[in-house]
């Protein structure tokens, strides 16, 4: 494994072989989560009309200060005025109802002093006061949501609103997830001498399913060449194979060489980062493949550090990722001498900083420990330590 790539240069070698999938069109009811294949445009003005933004009157500016006649038309949402406002008169208008025509300002209710018909109004009323004017968030034919954006609450609302019925988006990657390893056994099983519950594609599926893609979790199997060959096979149908396990330097890690005499050629295989070093990245056509480290720490680090971009740039995201933001670490962490370490750690906000709290327990085997962590912090290589109130780099863990 000589020769190890950065972390930059391993995530540019699998960003750089990603191509978007087809886009097909998706009802917007049915869009949440998925990336938008291009610019979704308005269908309508949003709003459609000037519409009041307050409960209170229908003014003409020009009338304030002023005593005004409060006509027996009203104004609602969904229930337009039938008249039009004249010189010194006022209508009623509840919030969201169509400002009537020649009203250019709508005077709170708790801004006027009600007497029978008629209101009195202290202050000058600025034109356009407390009205959204038509066209005031997005013009019909603009711009809705940008292409490449993964479809959240508010940009299906957004949609939604300007009309939109189904929009472009990226269909959903189809995803196989193979754990490896004669140990493994599934959870209710009795455990022999040597063997450990599995618990990788467990966690992959969940990884993989929350960025996206649509998966098939394939039954683990032994180290033995051929219950290997049969599930990479099968695994290879899909737009991406995910594997745990298999891929180090032992008489046992059967995924690189049974992978290559199916067909699949090797990108990389190993990266200077702790936990994930012997991560794998290959193709065999589209099929992106993944061989992730064993240890169950390491295997989901490599999944979010290099799996979960793959992911959204199949999906066409404009920012694939990974997205680091910046905190401040609260205590002192050792950095590796020659890989970039990605330590385990909880957020804390401070009145002026995102905190870093650095988990007891950093071995790629404690899946537990590994339980509290809501982030990942990037140690660049060196020596000696990061000391507590620096700042640094780190990839939030939903």
């Amino acid at each position: 494994m000589a020769g190890l790539l950065t972390l930059d240069e391993a995530l540019a070698r699998v960003l750089g072989r990603v191509t978007a999938l087809p886009s097909e069109p998706v009802a917007v009811e049915h869009a949440a989560g998925r990336v938008l294949a291009r610019d979704a445009l308005a269908a309508t003005d949003l709003p459609p009309f000037a519409s009041s933004a307050m409960d209170g009157f229908a003014v003409r500016s020009a009338d304030t200060p002023g005593t005004l006649a409060v006509t027996m038309a009203s104004a609602a949402a969904g229930r337009p005025a039938t008249a039009s406002v004249g010189a010194g008169e006022a209508i009623a208008i509840a919030t969201g109802g169509v400002v009537p025509a020649r009203a250019d300002a709508v005077v709170p209710v708790e801004a006027v002093v009600q007497s029978g018909n008629s209101i009195e109004i202290p202050t000058p009323v600025e034109p356009g006061a407390n009205i959204r004017p038509q066209a005031g968030d997005v013009g019909a034919g603009k711009t809705v949501v940008r292409g490449g954006a993964r479809l959240g609450p508010a940009q299906l609302g957004a949609l939604a609103a300007a009309g939109l019925e189904s929009v472009e988006c990226s269909p959903r990657p189809q995803a196989a997830v193979l754990a490896t390893g004669t140990e493994l056994r599934r959870a209710g099983e009795p455990l022999g001498p040597g063997e450990i519950y599995e618990a990788n594609s467990l966690i992959l599926t969940a990884q993989l399913e929350a960025a996206g893609a649509a998966v098939e979790r394939l039954d683990s199997v032994g180290d033995d060449e051929e219950s290997h060959r049969t599930a990479i096979g099968r695994g290879l149908g899909a737009d991406l194979l995910v594997t745990s396990g298999g891929v180090s330097v032992g008489t046992q890690d059967l995924v690189r060489s049974v992978g290559a005499a199916l067909g699949v050629e090797e990108v990389f295989w190993g990266v200077a980062v702790q936990p994930g070093k012997p991560v794998f990245f290959g193709l065999r056509g589209a099929t992106l493949v993944f061989g992730l480290p064993g240890n169950p720490v390491s295997s989901l680090v490599s999944f979010e550090l290099f799996v979960r971009p793959a992911v959204l740039a199949l999906q066409g995201a404009a920012s694939p990722g990974p997205v680091f933001l910046v905190g401040r670490l609260a205590a002192d962490v050792v950095r590796g001498a020659s890989r970039t370490r990605l330590v385990r750690a909880r957020l804390r906000c401070s009145a002026d900083a995102v905190m870093l709290e650095p988990l007891d327990g950093q071995q790629s085997h404690m899946i537990a420990r590994a339980a509290e962590a809501d982030a990942l912090v990037l140690i660049e290589p060196g020596e000696g330590v990061v000391a507590a109130g620096a700042a640094a780099r780190y990839l939030p863990l939903a």
